[in-house]
């Protein structure tokens, strides 16, 4: 029986403007690893923590432990696991660094369950290790990650959205941090009927727009309403970069997740290149160099490396 297993999550857009806490998807390019190994004693433990960040908790504040111990109390698993977690996402990034690492841990575990789970029932062990970083049982990320591509999360449910293969993904991590939970004390305050309403009308056009491969419809769409106008001040260069992305033929930008990332839709790979190349050039005006990735939005799903 094999006893050690490595598993990849990809990085993930989340929120994509309209669908705050339930909508996102993966992309192509970093990602954190994680390796997890059997062990008789039953606890699960972080032996080894390395890449871009190498000092996260070693408890069950650590998003990788805390899905492992969901999946061992969920399944009656007796034996325990041991952990070391290769971090391929900055910390802090608006990229789903939190959720990677819980989604690697509990796709790793499972491929060395007697009889290992489909993706969508390990939904939840992995929202249990998420949510210690997020605060929330939210799904934006953790859904993406497990099922690929564009991925709405609500009410328990995982409904893959279907987008042209050709449509692109520009994300660009200025190098800065910004933290999901003072992002959020942002929204404590109460919206307005009318933009709320002014939301939902986005949401939806945007999915009739990628079901039906419609860009017109997104680009009608693809604007957040709500999180946007009180996070965009946390992000240095913020409007200037938005504006680049929209002038380089953009359907839409905003931030990715809680930001200081941000993301921007295109209809084709060409243009998401000119993209990526102007957002970068706002953010060096604004005095913060960045990274970029095009991928398209029909990203990956965390996958298994290496089983032994």
């Amino acid at each position: 029986m094999a006893t050690v297993a490595t598993a990849f999550a990809p990085a993930c857009v989340g929120n994509v403007a309209v669908g705050f806490d339930i909508l996102g998807h993966s992309i192509e390019g970093p990602g954190d690893s994680v390796r997890v190994r059997r062990i008789d004693a039953p606890e699960v433990r972080v032996e080894n923590v390395h890449g871009t960040v190498d000092d996260l908790p070693r408890d069950s504040r650590n998003t990788a432990v805390a899905a492992l111990q969901a999946l061992r109390s969920a399944c009656g698993i007796e034996h325990g696991y041991a952990v070391s977690i290769g971090k391929g996402i900055p910390l802090a990034s608006g990229m789903a660094g939190s959720a990677a690492s819980a989604v690697a841990a509990v796709v790793a575990a499972n491929a060395l369950l007697p009889a290992p789970l489909p993706a969508e029932a390990l939904f939840e062990h992995a929202l249990s290790g998420e949510s210690v970083a997020s605060g929330g049982r939210n799904g934006d990320n953790v859904g993406p990650l497990l099922l690929g591509g564009l991925v709405l999360a609500a009410r328990g449910r995982l409904v893959p959205i279907e987008v042209p293969p050709a449509w692109r993904c520009v994300l660009v991590h200025p190098h800065a941090h910004v933290l999901t939970r003072v992002a959020r004390e942002r929204l404590r305050e109460p919206f307005a009927l009318a933009t709320v309403v002014e939301q939902t009308a986005n949401l939806a056009l945007v999915l009739a727009g990628c079901q039906r491969g419609d860009a017109a419809l997104v680009r009608a769409g693809l604007a957040d309403a709500l999180a946007e106008p009180r996070r965009a001040d946390l992000v240095p260069g913020f409007a200037t970069v938005q504006r680049a992305a929209r002038d380089a033929g953009a359907l839409g930008c905003s931030l990715s997740g809680a930001g200081p990332s941000m993301f921007a839709w295109f209809a084709d790979a060409s243009a998401a290149h000119a993209g990526a190349a102007a957002m970068r050039a706002a953010f060096a005006a604004a005095g913060l160099a960045s990274d970029a990735w095009i991928s398209p939005i029909a990203g990956p799903a965390a996958r298994v490396l290496e089983v032994a």
